[in-house]
């Protein structure tokens, strides 16, 4: 993917290796009524886990978001310090920002839609490249209370794209519309958290596609 060279510090860990442990396949995660839970909430030490994990490797971190609406990026800003590792975010609530700021292909749009796993991937990498970030991350998906491109409530694509490679993860998340979106915030945080653990222990480059990548090509 030519897009993972572009932009951001460039490393080199060695090449080839395929992360393992980093799961990318669709999952339900239940929230509890009072937004609290495994994922209910951003959970609180997720940014600051990834925040210092970065600032060790002296790397930087963007956001493309669209049904959170910039909580990623809030929940990054809110630790003490994050200055050093956060470049900025895009709010791509519009199909049309998704595609004239982050450039996403119009042509993917209309083969996937926006709430797809396609589309995740090419907001991350679009917000890596336009604000110069070694990371990229991108959230998408349906948070109610109504189903959106046929999909129903909770259908969520989150997505971390580096110079090392993809990944993108589909969710089913259960719960009110609040729930949805601070379970997305925590969901792309422990993801880019577990790429980079793995890379830090396994040198190396990653391009892990879930099942539901497969699918729709």
């Amino acid at each position: 993917m030519d897009g993972l060279r572009r932009g951001g510090r460039h490393r080199r860990h060695g090449g080839g290796l395929r992360v393992a442990g980093v799961p990318t396949t669709s999952h339900v995660v239940s929230t509890g009524a009072d937004g609290s839970g495994s994922c209910g909430g951003p959970a609180p030490g997720a940014a600051a886990r990834v925040l210092e994990l970065l600032g060790g490797r002296g790397e930087t971190v963007a956001a493309a978001e669209s049904l959170t609406g910039g909580l990623v990026c809030a929940a990054l800003t809110e630790v003490p310090g994050s200055s050093t590792v956060v470049r900025g975010g895009v709010v791509s609530y519009a199909t049309g920002v998704k595609r004239d700021v982050l450039g996403v292909p119009a042509a993917l749009l209309e083969a996937h839609g926006a709430v797809s796993g396609p589309c995740a991937l090419a907001m991350a990498d679009g917000a890596r490249r336009l604000l110069g970030a070694d990371w990229g991350l991108a959230t998408t998906g349906v948070a109610g209370p109504d189903p959106s491109e046929g999909h129903p409530v909770g259908t969520v694509h989150v997505a971390v794209v580096g110079e090392h490679g993809q990944v993108h993860r589909a969710l089913h998340l259960q719960g009110s519309r609040r729930q949805v979106r601070d379970a997305t915030v925590t969901q792309v945080l422990e993801l880019l958290e577990q790429v980079v653990r793995q890379l830090s222990v396994g040198a190396g480059t990653v391009e892990i596609r879930s099942s539901e990548d497969a699918k729709e090509g």
